[in-house]
């Protein structure tokens, strides 16, 4: 699962884009009890949500011809020019270029072979989030994509990422995890769109999780907010239980509620 002992390769910052962002504030608040602070008028209307003082996401107001609203998952890297130069020569595409955010860091948004976008996110003053594998902060995240192979191999190439097979049983999950760390430090999957129509129906994206005490609470809560339940609380054994929703703008998520960690 995902620290805040943040590694070039994986996650270090998360946001949401918004059509409505005080409805998204509104959301997000009454189901994680996030708190919404400005980043300050110099920032273009972007902030970040906070949970007891702390970041667990960023967010913005978004329109029409900037996409559909939907949360981006940042990697970090050492240097996002040479990052997104790597990313082109392996087919996929720089959407914004390298630039610089207020003395803060450097981001970047591209897309990957199949078109999913991501962005890049090189620390300087701001290392990442303040707050993950905690409750009611990003814990994981997943890819989903028409190619696993293809993925892998894109990853593998531009940020050095490693994928390793974990067994369940009813079948195989491909995990990924940075070059620093290996096996140990898996901090996502990539998931095929075939083997789930309702995610295939939607197109390749990156999904973020956010831990939760309770699973079953978060998605009622949900529906009351406004938010659609898109798979209803599962539990994986050995993992925990899981739900898929989105918000009321349609940007799509996940909660993990985690399975009680068993004792040596």
């Amino acid at each position: 699962m995902l620290t805040t002992r943040f590694v070039d390769g994986a996650p270090n910052w998360i946001d949401v884009g918004a059509r409505d962002l005080d409805g998204a504030c509104s959301f997000y608040g009454g189901l994680f009890g996030w708190q919404f602070r400005s980043a300050g008028p110099d920032a273009g209307g972007y902030g970040f949500f906070e949970l007891d003082g702390r970041t667990v996401a960023g967010g913005m107001r978004t329109t029409a011809d900037q996409g559909p609203p939907s949360w981006t998952v940042y990697l970090q890297c050492g240097d996002a020019q040479a990052t997104a130069q790597a990313a082109e020569e392996a087919h996929g595409r720089v959407l914004v270029p390298p630039t610089d955010v207020l003395g803060q860091g450097r981001m970047a948004l591209l897309a990957d072979r199949a078109g999913v976008p991501f962005g890049l996110w090189q620390p300087q003053r701001r290392k990442g989030l303040d707050r993950a594998g905690e409750p009611g902060s990003l814990c994981w995240v997943e890819l989903y994509t028409p190619d696993v192979a293809a993925a892998a191999a894109f990853y593998h190439r531009v940020l050095g990422l490693g994928t390793c097979a974990v067994s369940f049983p009813d079948g195989s999950y491909t995990a990924v995890h940075p070059a620093e760390g290996g096996e140990d430090a898996m901090f996502g999957g990539i998931i095929p769109l075939g083997d789930d129509p309702t995610e295939a129906a939607s197109g390749a994206y990156w999904m973020p999780y956010f831990d939760v005490a309770e699973a079953d609470a978060t998605v009622a809560g949900a529906r009351e907010l406004g938010g659609t339940v898109r798979m209803p609380a599962t539990d994986i054994p050995g993992v925990g239980r899981v739900a898929r929703l989105a918000d009321p703008d349609g940007a799509r998520f996940a909660v993990l509620q985690p399975a009680p960690r068993q004792q040596p």
